[in-house]
């Protein structure tokens, strides 16, 4: 088993970084795509997609590793883009609000005050209530909210956009933020994970009625299996909002997501893409869940005061750095990550939110007492 040490940490660290500058070289206010072909990310056309905040996010977290201030100046520059796109509506019927500013406003607002990514991140907040359905009581995922396929819909990934609202409601005094992110968090408690600690991705309401109707998936292998990215996400996401809600439940309900992904790790401990595969499977790895999953059991462990989730994120960082992270070649930090392996998008490629939490975990593993973006900013 690959052990965690200050040697591999520091190596690590001073690799990301190397490839952070080629990357802040090679794309200057622009954006990276959501994954790599070949391993090296194309440049994105525009400021669209649910992931591009995971950039400056990566290059925020890159100020804070070494207090440069060139990191910060050119995260900052990335606010005005993101209030552009906010402020015209540019491809934001989505959940993912909070994933986009959360990185991209709310943490220059909480570094610096800047007051245009205050309001970018509060009309962000506005936004996501609009896709709030009141007879389900959920934030809804994707797309027109008149489509019939989308209408009663979440999905896992969501429990990591709540920590917008909850910062909506600190910096504005208005509950309505707070109050429809516990509406839907306790709905997500009681239905998107099964019996024996296992999530859907995806789950319906009826839209009519707010009954709760089945779980699916979209990016897992089959509906009644677990996609690994999702767990990793349901770790994380239900650990971040006990934090913000105080609520004992989700923590448990965290603890269960935690306890079947670590019981499904392969010798390695970087899960397959989905965790109904293990070694010998053919099938291929998905860093990214392993990278996201570090940071949940760090909090976890933290909340908890249960060291075996930190010991076992520590392995699963070793690991990463071992046998995931790129190399000179790669204009990427991680690689083996999967997107989507049912429609054939970025499997075994690099990709952004895999990048984005690597860098936060080396964040974690070199500042003890890092803070994280998502948590409420008194932590």
């Amino acid at each position: 088993m690959t052990s965690l040490d200050v040697r591999s940490i520091g190596a690590a660290v001073t690799a990301a970084l190397r490839t952070v500058d080629a990357n802040l070289a090679e794309f200057g206010p622009h954006y990276p795509d959501d994954t790599t072909i070949g391993d090296r990310y194309p440049l994105r056309p525009s400021n669209v997609g649910w992931t591009t905040s995971f950039w400056p996010g990566m290059i925020w977290l890159a100020h804070e590793l070494t207090g440069e201030e060139r990191y910060g100046r050119a995260a900052a520059a990335h606010v005005a883009g993101f209030a552009e796109r906010v402020h015209g509506r540019v491809d934001i019927a989505t959940h993912d609000l909070g994933f986009l500013y959360t990185l991209s406003c709310v943490v220059p607002w909480r570094r610096s005050g800047d007051e245009t990514a205050r309001g970018a991140a509060l009309a962000a907040a506005d936004h996501l209530l609009t896709r709030v359905h009141e007879q389900a009581g959920i934030i809804q995922a994707w797309g027109d909210l008149q489509d019939p396929a989308q209408r009663g819909r979440t999905i896992i990934d969501s429990l990591m956009n709540t920590p917008l609202l909850f910062w909506a409601t600190r910096v504005t005094g208005d509950e309505r933020y707070a109050d429809a992110a516990r509406r839907h968090v306790f709905q997500l408690r009681d239905h998107i994970i099964r019996a024996d600690g296992t999530t859907f991705h995806t789950f319906y309401w009826d839209p009519v009625t707010g009954a709760p109707l089945r779980g699916e998936t979209e990016q897992g292998n089959a509906d009644d299996s677990c996609w690994a990215r999702g767990q990793a996400w349901g770790i994380y996401g239900f650990t971040l909002n006990y934090r913000h809600t105080g609520d004992r439940t989700l923590l448990d309900t965290a603890r269960r997501c935690a306890d079947r992904f670590l019981s499904r790790l392969p010798a390695d401990e970087v899960a397959y893409w989905d965790l109904i595969f293990g070694d010998g499977s053919g099938e291929e790895r998905d860093s990214s869940a392993a990278a996201i999953a570090v940071g949940g059991l760090h909090e976890l462990a933290a909340a908890t005061g249960e060291p075996a989730y930190s010991s076992a994120a520590d392995r699963i960082l070793a690991s990463l750095i071992a046998g995931y992270a790129a190399g000179d070649d790669s204009n990427a930090l991680l690689l083996h990550g999967v997107y989507d392996k049912p429609k054939g998008v970025g499997v075994d490629e690099g990709n952004l939110w895999g990048d984005y939490f690597y860098l936060e975990a080396l964040t974690r593993a070199t500042r003890p007492g890092w803070s994280a973006p998502w948590l409420p900013e008194e932590h």
